[in-house]
């Protein structure tokens, strides 16, 4: 019997195609549609992985990868050809062993019971596909983005907005120290009382949500579709597909529900000769396409599903068990996951604004002439 797994790839004319297991022999990704010229190597997409992998955080699992890159294909004398792009990592620090005892049960909070109804099979060494290490895949393919977004003068700034209940103050919000401590959070005061936190949270063999808040900047007017392809629509796809994350919020997100049309709407005025906003509560997007302002994300992760603490389940022959899960797991998602969420909104955007290299025919006209 053949068991196939689609729903591996996203995107339309940038895309990418993301294979390989938790504990398989490497993982790795497929990039197809990236223009030719583009200057990269090893190095540029090594920076994004270094931000996501293991075993170099007292908040994250002690399973030490390097996650080292290798370009199979798409690269010739430093710039990109124009064809396929195929990027792998390989798994140096599996220990399978640790897992050998989930193959007889489902793991609370886990895609182990699901995996089993969809396929009638599963690979419960680590969670396979369903593992956080998929993320690979997406962050290398991220980097390709993010460098040609860069060109473009749009950036992506990104970071770790909340832990349980302690949320980043906007009013101490400084972007050089997100990256100068390991939960990724701009703000130092958000920071240590979040790491006091944590370090209650891991005593007690348990784990916490946390959300990622991601600002787009120098993006142009009229990028998205009006109907299934929104912007916004892409976006939520794009960053819901990521283990873990349970909603996610554009601009003002869930308050819209308690706030009165004359708060909510941004009023335009004319600023230096060009459309501006008097606010933002819309989150750069209107009617599923960019109006020019900031791009404003938010993903809620919940907590990591893997804890020490005794859980209630079910094993496979349908008794009730009780299991405390071993293994080496992070103690909270969202600081791993930032790098995550800034390359599926890049590689989104990216999407976006190639499609929308044909939306208007004068412009084709322009181009062409």
């Amino acid at each position: 019997m053949v068991y196939n797994m689609a729903g591996s790839t996203i995107g339309n004319k940038f895309s990418i195609t993301t294979w390989g297991e938790s504990h398989g022999k490497a993982l790795g990704v497929v990039v197809d549609g990236c223009p030719a010229g583009l200057t990269l190597d090893e190095n540029d997409i090594q920076i994004y992985l270094d931000r996501r992998k293991p075993g170099f955080s007292q908040f994250s699992t002690p399973r030490k990868e390097s996650d080292k890159v290798e370009i199979l294909s798409g690269i010739f004398e430093g710039r990109t050809t124009g064809t396929p792009i195929s990027m792998i990592v390989h798994n140096t620090s599996q220990r399978s062993s640790d897992y050998g005892d989930i193959a007889t049960y489902y793991r609370p909070g886990h895609a182990d019971y699901t995996f089993d109804e969809k396929y009638g099979f599963r690979d419960y060494r680590g969670g396979g596909r369903s593992s956080g290490r998929e993320t690979i895949g997406r962050v290398a393919a991220g980097a390709i983005a993010a460098k040609i977004l860069k060109q473009l003068g749009i950036e992506i700034t990104t970071y770790v907005s909340s832990i349980g209940d302690v949320q980043v103050s906007p009013e101490n919000f400084n972007r050089e120290y997100i990256m100068q401590n390991e939960l990724y959070m701009p703000d130092k005061d958000s920071y240590e009382r979040a790491s006091a936190l944590l370090s209650d949270i891991m005593a007690a063999n348990d784990s916490i949500g946390s959300s990622v808040q991601c600002i787009i900047k120098g993006m142009p007017a009229g990028i998205g579709e009006p109907v299934f392809d929104k912007l916004d629509a892409n976006l939520a796809k794009a960053i819901m597909s990521i283990g873990a994350v349970k909603a996610i919020e554009i601009g003002d997100g869930c308050m819209v529900s308690e706030n009165q049309g004359s708060y909510n709407n941004d009023n335009f005025s004319m600023k230096d000769g060009k459309v501006s906003k008097q606010s933002n509560h819309a989150g750069g997007i209107l009617g599923g396409m960019s109006d020019g302002s900031d791009i404003v994300i938010k993903a809620h992760f919940k907590p990591t599903p893997s804890i020490a603490s005794t859980q209630h389940t079910i094993n496979k022959s349908g008794e009730n068990i009780e299991v405390s899960i071993k293994g080496r797991h992070d103690p909270i998602i969202g600081p791993r996951a930032v790098v995550v969420v800034e390359s599926m909104a890049a590689i989104t955007v990216l999407d976006l604004l190639f499609d929308n290299m044909s939306s208007r025919l004068d412009k084709i006209i322009d181009f062409y002439s």
